[in-house]
């Protein structure tokens, strides 16, 4: 049987785009990834993916159409996806490191 425990310090980064990485496993329907942002990340399209996260480092900035909300270290967000919320994503400062669950 399969533990339950994730071993991040054990799985190769990923780029996913310039100043941005992640690491990834799936179980279960869901995607678990440790994600990584640099001010060198900058979305150009609006992004309608549900996800479900908490900010473990940094600062991170999530703007939608109609808003802006900032996130600290500690704070947890949902996203609602199918083009509900889309959003952009960036980071504030050196590096703002989250961890975010979403549907496969």
């Amino acid at each position: 049987m399969e533990s339950p425990r994730i071993e991040f310090e054990s799985i190769e980064w990923q780029a996913l785009a310039p100043g941005a990485r992640h690491k990834v496993v799936e179980r279960g329907g869901k995607r678990i990834r440790l994600v990584e942002f640099t001010p060198a990340f900058v979305e150009r399209e609006w992004c309608s993916k549900a996800h479900a996260g908490y900010l473990l480092e940094g600062e991170l900035q999530i703007t939608f159409p109609d808003r802006t909300v900032h996130l600290r270290p500690g704070n947890g967000f949902a996203v609602r996806g199918g083009g509900a919320e889309r959003h952009k994503a960036q980071a504030l400062g050196t590096v703002a490191r989250l961890l975010l669950v979403e549907d496969v």
